[in-house]
């Protein structure tokens, strides 16, 4: 059960990596979203909620944390979904919002690494 846990948290960095890693070739270039930032976004998501359920293992899970961590996470497909919309619609991104999307994973990362 513990191989399974950690295959789990390798996708669920990796989905973490794949947004941040678009986010930041996009942060170089363009600036805009891309799908793959919505993909690695799913991808996090999903694997971190699959790593909030109780795998029957000695983990204590801090339910704040989840919590907080979710949040940042909705709070990311938020802009990511509003930012896509607009991009769509007028070409344009307005900055704010791409630089609180790359602001907002390096805070999700934070969270998980240095909340004890």
């Amino acid at each position: 059960m513990e191989t399974l846990r950690g295959i789990v948290l390798v996708v669920h960095l990796i989905g973490f990596a794949v947004l941040f890693g678009a986010w930041a070739v996009e942060a170089l270039g363009a600036r805009r979203i891309t799908r793959i930032m919505s993909w690695g976004l799913l991808v996090a998501g999903v694997a971190g909620l699959a790593l909030a359920a109780p795998w029957g293992t000695d983990h204590d899970l801090n339910y704040t944390k989840i919590a907080v961590k979710l949040i940042v996470l909705l709070v990311i497909g938020a802009l990511l979904g509003v930012g896509s919309a607009r991009q769509k619609r007028s070409q344009a991104l307005p900055a704010a919002i791409f630089w609180v999307i790359g602001a907002a994973t390096v805070a999700n990362v934070a969270i998980a690494v240095l909340w004890r």
